[in-house]
């Protein structure tokens, strides 16, 4: 920004500076507007969710315990597996009794979701009904 001190002509200048008062108002305005306004916009609609509830549940020896450590490795009842396929053929035995036990699948803290999700994708293959997640309890203190 700069000041005219004098010309050496004597003649006066136009000056050629945009004046943004009036846009500076204008935006003030605007920016009032649309906080008033923001709120009635942002009407959500009202969903109950769903409390947390964590309930012991009883093991039965039909339940069948899958282990996944955090190298991805598999355990069928303590019994270590090769591959999803050799999992695969197991739970394709168990799928047929009735009523079908549950897979329950616990997992090392460090394991990775891909690990999880073909133990998952398999016991869906072999058309197992029921699984479920085995995981500590919070701690209450």
């Amino acid at each position: 920004m700069s000041m005219s001190v004098g010309s050496e002509s004597g003649e006066d200048q136009v000056l050629s500076e945009i004046n943004t008062t009036p846009l500076v108002d204008v935006m003030l305005v605007l920016l009032i507007i649309f906080l008033i306004t923001s709120p009635v916009v942002l009407h959500l609609q009202k969903v109950a969710l769903p409390n947390e509830v964590n309930e012991a549940e009883k093991t039965t020896p039909e339940d069948i315990a899958i282990v996944v450590n955090k190298d991805g490795e598999m355990y069928w009842n303590q019994k270590h597996l090769a591959n999803t396929d050799e999992l695969f053929e197991f739970l394709k035995k168990e799928a047929v009794k009735v009523p079908q036990p549950t897979v329950k699948v616990r997992g090392d803290q460090q394991t990775r979701y891909e690990y999880i999700g073909k133990v998952l994708y398999t016991a869906q293959r072999a058309a197992i009904q029921k699984v479920g997640f085995i995981t500590e309890p919070p701690d209450k203190g």
